[in-house]
């Protein structure tokens, strides 16, 4: 399978945020497990600061604040023929301040956070929910499996901290 990431700008480092690759590499994985096909795929993460998010959340969710990660399926505009829009999965936006206080609040490590957002955003574009509680049971079962496979614990686990 033949897949590629898409970034709009490497700002790795600030507050914390991986680098290109590490990302890169866990949407790879995530994108593997989840797809049968030769299709090359697309998508693009953008970080942004929380005035940024907090737009996005009023426009899209009609929530006012800040959130950690919004994900936009792509939609195809009428006559794009079925296969390219097949290899078109979408914009994921992750707010890195965000993502370093819930961390940080949740006794998580920050790569382990970041992780969990990347694979939560890539679910949401392939068509994962959790909007109903059996949605809900599913998304998180199978973040908790990515991530384990990413060799970062479960991130719902109360009992113990991501250290």
């Amino acid at each position: 399978m033949t897949q590629q990431f898409i970034a709009f700008e490497d700002v790795s480092g600030a507050d914390g945020v991986p680098s290109a690759s590490t990302i890169e590499q866990w949407v790879s994985h995530v994108l593997a497990s989840q797809r049968n096909s030769d299709t090359q795929q697309e998508l693009s993460i953008q970080v942004v600061d929380e005035a940024a998010i907090s737009e996005l959340n009023l426009a899209y969710r009609q929530k006012s604040g800040p959130t950690n990660v919004l994900s936009f399926p792509f939609e195809a505009p009428p006559g794009l023929p079925e296969e390219e829009a097949k290899k078109l999965l979408g914009d994921i936006i992750i707010c890195a301040q965000v993502v370093s206080r819930e961390a940080e609040e949740q006794s998580k490590t920050l790569e382990a956070h970041w992780a969990h957002m990347v694979v939560h955003g890539i679910l949401h574009l392939l068509g994962y929910d959790h909007l109903q509680d059996e949605e809900a049971e599913a998304m998180e079962s199978l973040e908790i499996q990515l991530l384990h496979e990413l060799t970062f614990p479960n991130p719902y686990s109360t009992d113990s901290p991501e250290t």
